[in-house]
């Protein structure tokens, strides 16, 4: 009966440690999570204010926009996605 216990209490603070490694590393994966902030980016700007007007109008991404930088491309996907609503 006494192991049984020990064996209970150590699942127990084994769970518990467990619980408060995720609860302090929780604000850091979500900062990784979200990305870079591109709502300053111009081609951010375009693509939130295409995909708002698609959404609008109930279209699709009809609109194929291709940039030279990938880092704008990436930009504007993120902005059509986020004014599409996604």
């Amino acid at each position: 009966m006494n192991l049984k216990n020990w064996v209970l209490a150590f699942a127990l603070g084994i769970g518990l440690s467990g619980g408060a490694a995720q609860a302090v590393a929780a604000p850091f994966l979500q900062e990784k999570e979200q990305g870079p902030d591109y709502t300053k980016n111009k081609t951010y700007q375009q693509g939130m204010r295409e995909g708002r007007d698609d959404q609008a109008h109930n279209k699709d991404h009809s609109k194929k926009r291709h940039f030279k930088k990938d880092e704008d491309q990436r930009a504007y996907e993120a902005g059509y996605q986020k004014g599409r609503g996604n």
